[in-house]
Parts: C-alpha cells; structure tokens; sequence
C-alpha cells in the first residue's frame, strides 16, 4: 500500500509541471491580428464579391468559363485569352489574381489569393488543388502572414494538391496528386510527396 502511494505521489508531481507548460505555451487567439495582411478594397466590395463568387463561380450549376471570366474581370482579375472556368471554382480576391493565355482549372480548385497569385500561361491547376498566400506566424501571436504565389508557364499541379504561400513553381514543373508545396520547385522537374520532393526530369 505504502509503494502504491508514492507511485502515485510520484505520477502526480511529475505530472503536474506538464500541464502548467502547456498551459503556458497556449497562444491566446483573441489577440492574434492581421500581421502583414493589408486590405485593398472595401467591406462591400468584398461582400458583393462574396454572393457572386457561391451564386456563379462556386456553382455547378453554372457551366459557362466566358461568364465567370467576365465576372472575374469585373472585380479586378487580369485574365489573357482562351482560359477555361467551365468547373466550379473559389477565388477569395480575383484583384489578387493575374492568368496569362489558355489556362485551364479543374473542379474545386481554389485560389485563396490574401497576397498576389500570378499564373502564367499554358498553365492546368486540376481538381481540388488548394492555392494559399495565407498562413498565421505560429509560434508566436498567431498573426496572419501573407505571401505571392509565383506559378510560371505550363505548370501542371494535379489533383488534390496544396500550394502554400511564398512559393514559386518553376516553368513547365509538374506536382503529383495530394503533394504539398511548401518551397519553391525548379522548372521542368516532376515532384511529389508531402512535403514536396524532387522525383524526375519532366522531358527526359
């Protein structure tokens, strides 16, 4: 009985500093703040974005790329010709966004543009891919951090991948489906994995 008390004596104080270590590594979210985000249009603008962003963009029902391009351009988007938006998509700030000529966007895609996304040309971001300028300084306040996303010419992202923010895809890369991009990728080369590794030429 008496062995049994201090193990559980001795559980307990070694247990006790743990918790008040993680209760001191908690970073309070209520005073987390924008960090280097800065906010380029209105309120209204953003919400009048917002309606016809789930009412056009966001709608399967919609299988018209000419309309959501117009749309788009209206609110601020750069787009060059013969792209193609017949699937629905998410754009958080089409002002952050500038597309060069004949890119393609499958299903889902979803371009989460806090900072500039520049796309070049000849360029296919396919279904479910995630593009993100955004993230939160996570050791520290938790502020919002933002970064551009560079995508060069004739870029190919696959299915289901995660592009995070800083990045820059070299021309004519390829990402495999459900990779992560966290750092910038050379042209030309084939990559995958989470996180993102180098696997092969693309042309040789």
């Amino acid at each position: 009985m008496a062995s049994e008390l201090l193990t559980d004596e001795r559980v307990s104080t070694e247990e006790t500093p743990l918790r008040e270590t993680n209760e001191d590594r908690i970073i309070d979210l209520s005073r987390a703040g924008k960090g280097n985000y800065v906010k380029v249009r209105s309120s209204f603008i953003e919400a009048l974005w917002f309606v016809v962003e789930a009412s056009v963009l966001n709608n399967k029902l919609v299988p018209f790329s000419r309309l959501r391009v117009a749309l788009l351009r209206l609110f601020g988007a750069k787009i060059g010709t013969g792209c193609r938006f017949v699937h629905p998509v998410r754009v958080k700030a089409p002002w952050n966004l500038v597309i060069g000529d004949h890119c393609w966007f499958g299903v889902n895609a979803w371009i989460y543009n806090q900072a500039p996304i520049r796309i070049g040309s000849h360029v296919c971001i396919s279904q479910g891919t995630f593009l993100t300028t955004g993230s939160h300084a996570m050791s520290t306040t938790m502020n919002l951090r933002v970064a551009p996303i560079i995508i060069e010419d004739g870029v190919w992202i696959t299915a289901n991948c995660v592009v995070q923010m800083g990045v820059t895809i070299g021309r004519s890369a390829v990402v495999t489906p459900l990779s992560v991009v966290h750092r910038s990728l050379e042209p030309e080369g084939v990559y995958g994995g989470n996180p993102c590794r180098f696997i092969r030429k693309r042309f040789d």
